[in-house]
C-alpha cells in the first residue's frame, strides 16, 4: 500500500510541474518577447523554486501517507486483540452457566433417586405386610373349610334323620312344599287382580266422568245455529223501490253479482238475504248496507261495491283466524293456515258454526289435558285445526280429515297435530292422549243439544252439489244456486260460449241435474251471456 501510495503521489506531482513548466515557458517567452534576456533569466530563477517548493511538497505528501497506513495497520491489530479478547471472555461465561446447569441437574437426578429408593423401601415394606397378611387369611380359610365341612356332616346327619322319620326324600318334601304354596299364591293373585281391575275401572270411570263433566261445565258456550238467511234494515220502505231498480236492473245485477236471493216482501223496512253459501251471503250484507248509506244505486255502483265488499269480507276472514288463535292463546301458526280459520267462521256443519266448534274443542281438549296431566299446548292446537280441511273440502276431493292432515303437513305442523286431526273420526289411529282428547272434545261439542241440525246439512250439501255440476262445464265462470235451490244461475264467459251454445249449455246442465241429485219439485237452469264494450275518452 506504501508504494501504491507513493506512486500516486508522484504521479501528482509531475502532472503538477508540467503544467508549472508550461506556464513558465510561455511567460519566458512573453518576458523575452517584451523585455529581452534579463526577463528570461528572471523567470528561469522562479521557475526553478517553484519546481524545488513542489517537490518538497510532494515528499512531504508521501511521508503523511506512509505514516497513516501505519496507524491503520496499528489500529486494526488493537481491534482484532480485543475481538479475540471478547470472543474467550463469552466462551468463559458459556462454560461456567453449562457447568452450573449440568451441576444444578446432577443435584435434581441425585433427589429423584433419593425418593425412588425410598419409595421402593416402603413398597418392599407393604409387601411384606401383604404376604404376612395373606398368609393369615390362607390359615383362617383353611379352618373355615373344616369348619364347613363339620357342618356339612352335621346337616346331612339330620337331613336322613328327618327322611327317615317322615318317610318322604328332601326333593319330594320340596316339591309337596312349592305345589301348595303356588297354588295357594295363584288364588290369592287372581282374587287380587280382579279386584285391582274392578277397582281401576271404577276409578277410571269416575275420574272420565270428572274430566268430561269439569271440561263442559268450564267452557259452557251459547249455540246459534246458522241459518241461510240475513235480515238487512231499511231507513224506509221507499228504500226498497231504489234497491228493485227500474224493471228490476238493481236486484237483478245484484243477485247476479253475488250469487245471493233478495227478497223483498210485505215486511216492513227490512230486506231478506237468502243463500246457502255463508261468505256469499255476508259479502251481499255488507255490499247493501254501503250501498244503502250511499243512496247511489245503480248497476256500475252495485258492481263497484261488491267487488269492495268481497276485498271487506276477506279482511274479516283474515281477523276472524288471528282472534281464533289468540282466544285459544296458540302461536305459530302459519299465516296461511290463519287464513284457512278465518274461513271456517263462514262454514257450517250441520247448522254448527265450524270456528266457533274449533275454539270450542280447543278449550275443551286443554282443560282434559291440564287435568290429565299432558301437554296442554298440543291438545289445544290439535282442538282448534282439526277441522281445518273443511275449509276447502268443497275444492279438494277426500275427507275433511285427509285434507286437514295435507295441510297441516304441508305449512309444517307436528306429527303429533297431524295425528290429532286425521284421528279425531277414528279414520287413522291416534297415537297420543293428546290425540284422544280432541276426538272425544270435538264429540263433546257436537253432542250438545241443539248445536247441530241433521236436515240443514243435507240441505247445503245438495245446493254445493247443484253448483259443483254447473261449474263442471267448459266456459262457465261461475254460478250460484238460488230460490232454495229451485233454481241455478250460470254466467258464461262470451268468448268462449255464443248464444246458441248457451241454449244446449243450459239443456246439458238440466240432464246432469236430473242423473245425479234428488230433489223435490223442478229446478230451473238460467244460462247468462253478456258482452260489454267498455272504452275512455281522454
Amino acid at each position: 500500500m506504501y508504494h501504491f501510495v507513493k506512486i500516486n503521489f508522484l504521479g501528482i506531482t509531475k502532472k503538477f510541474l508540467g503544467v508549472k513548466i508550461i506556464e513558465t515557458v510561455i511567460a519566458a517567452i512573453i518576458a523575452l518577447a517584451v523585455g529581452g534576456g534579463v526577463g528570461y533569466t528572471m523567470r528561469k530563477r522562479t521557475a526553478e523554486a517553484k519546481i524545488g517548493s513542489a517537490e518538497a511538497e510532494a515528499e512531504r505528501l508521501v511521508a503523511e501517507g506512509h505514516r497513516m497506513v501505519e496507524e491503520a495497520k496499528a489500529q486494526g491489530e488493537t481491534k482484532k486483540k480485543e475481538a479475540i479478547l471478547e470472543a474467550k471472555e463469552d466462551i468463559h461465561k458459556l462454560r461456567q452457566e453449562a457447568e452450573k446447569e449440568i451441576k444444578d441437574r446432577r443435584s435434581e437426578l441425585q433427589r429423584q433417586e433419593r425418593r425412588m429408593v425410598q419409595k421402593e423401601e416402603n413398597l418392599d415394606r407393604k409387601l411384606e405386610s401383604l404376604e404376612r397378611k395373606e398368609e393369615s387369611l390362607t390359615k383362617k380359610e383353611a379352618k373355615v373349610d373344616r369348619t364347613q365341612a363339620s357342618i356339612d356332616e352335621l346337616r346331612e346327619k339330620e337331613l336322613q334323620e328327618l327322611e327317615r322319620i317322615a318317610g318322604l326324600t328332601a326333593e319330594e318334601a320340596k316339591n309337596v312344599i312349592m305345589a301348595e304354596t303356588e297354588a295357594e299364591l295363584k288364588h290369592e293373585k287372581a282374587l287380587k287382580i280382579k279386584e285391582y281391575e274392578q277397582d281401576l275401572k271404577e276409578e277410571a270411570d269416575k275420574k272420565a266422568r270428572e274430566i268430561l263433566s269439569l271440561a263442559i261445565q268450564r267452557c259452557a258456550a251459547d249455540h246459534v245455529t246458522e241459518t241461510t238467511v240475513s235480515v238487512v234494515s231499511l231507513p224506509s220502505d221507499d228504500m226498497k223501490g231504489r234497491i228493485i231498480g227500474r224493471e228490476g236492473r238493481n236486484i237483478r245485477t245484484l243477485e247476479n253479482m253475488t250469487g245471493i236471493d233478495l227478497i223483498i216482501d210485505d215486511t216492513p223496512e227490512a230486506v231478506l238475504l237468502s243463500g246457502f253459501d255463508p261468505v256469499r251471503r255476508e259479502t251481499a250484507r255488507v255490499a247493501l248496507e254501503k250501498l244503502i248509506v250511499d243512496g247511489r244505486i245503480h248497476p256500475a255502483r252495485i258492481e263497484e261495491t261488491v267487488e269492495k265488499s268481497r276485498r271487506e269480507v276477506e279482511q274479516r276472514i283474515k281477523e276472524a283466524g288471528e282472534q281464533a288463535t289468540f282466544e285459544t292463546g296458540i302461536h305459530g301458526i302459519h299465516p296461511e293456515l290463519i287464513k284457512l280459520l278465518g274461513r271456517l267462521k263462514y262454514r257450517t256443519s250441520y247448522g254448527q258454526n265450524v270456528l266457533s266448534h274449533s275454539i270450542e274443542v280447543a278449550h275443551l281438549a286443554g282443560i282434559m289435558a291440564a287435568e290429565l296431566g299432558v301437554d296442554v299446548t298440543l291438545a289445544k292446537r290439535g282442538g282448534l285445526l282439526h277441522d281445518i280441511g273443511k275449509a276447502i273440502d268443497h275444492e279438494v276431493e277426500g275427507a275433511h280429515t285427509t285434507i286437514g292432515g295435507d295441510l297441516a303437513r304441508k305449512y309444517r305442523e307436528s306429527k303429533d297435530v297431524i295425528n290429532a286431526i286425521m284421528a279425531h273420526h277414528g279414520d287413522i289411529e291416534a297415537t297420543s292422549v293428546e290425540s284422544v282428547l280432541v276426538s272425544a272434545a270435538d264429540a263433546i261439542s257436537a253432542a250438545r243439544p241443539g248445536a247441530r241440525r241433521e236436515s240443514l246439512e243435507a240441505y247445503l250439501k245438495r245446493l254445493k252439489r247443484l253448483e259443483e255440476i254447473a261449474e263442471s262445464f267448459e266456459g262457465v265462470e261461475r254460478c250460484f244456486a238460488i230460490q232454495a235451490g229451485r233454481e241455478i244461475r250460470v254466467m258464461v264467459k262470451p268468448d268462449k260460449v255464443d248464444d246458441v251454445e248457451a241454449v244446449g249449455l243450459a239443456h246439458s246442465i238440466v240432464k246432469r241435474i236430473e242423473a245425479e241429485l234428488q230433489y223435490p219439485g223442478q229446478i230451473k237452469a238460467t244460462v247468462i251471456r253478456e258482452v260489454r264494450a267498455v272504452d275512455y275518452a281522454k
